[in-house]
């Protein structure tokens, strides 16, 4: 059978063999929104365990409105008008609306990636900052969490009088889901409060993977922090594997979040009954396979229903090539896993972007991978501990070499977005 793996801006076609292909994992089919503005409008007007947004703006001097970067495709050209719209209709004044990026620990969205990310229109009428976690500075502090972690947070979004989220979400490697509570903390935390959110004591725990809420010591810690900063309303969507908008959730930071999860959950969960020898996966295409920082995401989204010993193949653009420099600094120069990971728990070996290398090592720690791409160099791959395949096919014929004529293959299509879990696990 022919599947295409979503691969950059198109797919990638791969072949399986009938009787090795146990299943392709997908999103449950689901029906778009027919009218984004009218349902964006309603839910802001009508929210989930809050006040309308109008309601709220009354009175109110300014306004931060946070969105997501360039490596999350959250449709803020189409989130952006009715939320401004209605802001302005509430008395506060364009000059005092300020649209802060959450960028995490990664780099700025500037020029032409900055109009694809809100459109021209808002480009030239608004003030747009990108968050810059490692500018100290440009951070308040709000105290400790209840576990001690030291809260560091975007002035500029302190300093508003109304403070808005949104975002978009899907399954996600650490929190579960992304969405909510994650436009703060990773996306306006310095650097100082990363070092804990992303240190081994959380990223190391069981419960903090992919699809769980429920005693995520990652999830907790981060709500812990988005209240300690302050949320006056959220609104996240979903969307389908089009990236057309399936759904909205505005209000309550928390409650809209999780009636968004749950929505979320209905159409991501795709099951298996045992675990398999291997696992095709994307990393969902564009923007998310644009590094192998960010495509590592697939290689989680595959690492539940692969046996212990199995492969893991994964397939990714790659077109911006391996990620950061720290991130790719720390690659190069680490040469056992085990040994890095280690290394972690001593606080004096914090690198940006080390938590990616750490998921990676989760993976390696259950399967071998097998990674296809054309945009990182041939000599480089080596570094990436996978085996470089020269085409898509080579990785399937090296699964069958492995495990035989008997050998049972699993395929994620659409990567991340994709809750790939086994029937017995589920709840």
């Amino acid at each position: 059978m022919q599947i295409e793996m979503r691969y950059g801006h198109g797919t990638l076609a791969v072949e399986i063999p009938d009787n090795n292909l146990v299943s392709v994992l997908e999103t449950a089919p689901s029906v778009p929104l027919e009218d984004y503005d009218r349902a964006i409008s309603e839910a802001i007007s009508y929210p989930i365990s809050s006040v309308s947004l109008a309601e709220i703006a009354k009175g109110r001097e300014s306004a931060c409105i946070v969105i997501s970067d360039i490596t999350r495709p959250v449709p803020n050209q189409v989130i952006l008008p009715p939320i401004l719209k209605t802001l302005e209709q509430a008395g506060i004044p364009q000059e005092k609306i300020t649209i802060l990026i959450a960028t995490g620990i990664h780099r700025p969205n500037e020029g032409e990636e900055l109009e694809k990310l809100v459109g021209q229109v808002i480009m030239n009428t608004y003030c747009i900052v990108n968050h810059f976690s490692q500018k100290q500075l440009t951070h308040d502090y709000l105290g400790e969490t209840k576990k001690g972690t030291p809260v560091y947070i975007d002035k500029t979004y302190m300093e508003a009088d109304l403070k808005i989220v949104t975002g978009l979400i899907e399954p996600h490697l650490m929190a579960g889901y992304s969405g909510g509570r994650k436009a703060i903390c990773p996306g306006l935390a310095s650097v100082d409060t990363m070092k804990i959110m992303h240190g081994p004591e959380l990223m190391e725990h069981p419960k903090s993977a992919v699809g769980i809420l429920d005693d995520n010591p990652f999830h907790i810690e981060a709500t812990e922090i988005a209240l300690m900063a302050g949320v006056d309303f959220c609104l996240n969507v979903a969307i389908d594997k089009q990236r057309q908008i399936t759904g909205v959730f505005a209000g309550d930071l928390v409650e809209s979040h999780l009636t968004g999860a749950r929505f979320v959950e209905k159409l991501a969960k795709a099951t298996i009954p045992e675990p398999v020898d291997g696992v095709v996966v994307s990393s969902a295409g564009y923007p998310l396979d644009s590094t192998f920082y960010q495509a590592i995401k697939g290689l989680l989204t595959a690492v539940e229903i692969v046996k212990p010993g199995g492969t893991i193949m994964l397939v990714a653009a790659c077109n911006e090539g391996i990620g950061s420099k720290p991130f790719t600094d720390l690659l190069f120069k680490t040469d056992d896993l085990t040994a890095f990971v280690k290394g972690l728990y001593n606080p004096a070996n914090f690198v940006i972007d080390q938590w990616q290398l750490e998921e990676l090592a989760k993976v390696a720690r259950k399967a071998d991978i097998l990674f296809y791409t054309d945009g990182i160099p041939y000599q480089h791959r080596s570094k990436l501990f996978v085996q470089s395949l020269n085409d898509p096919q080579e990785g399937i014929e090296e699964i069958l070499t492995r495990y035989g004529e008997e050998a049972q293959i699993a395929v994620i299509p659409e990567g991340p977005y994709v809750l790939a879990k086994l029937e017995n696990t589920c709840e």
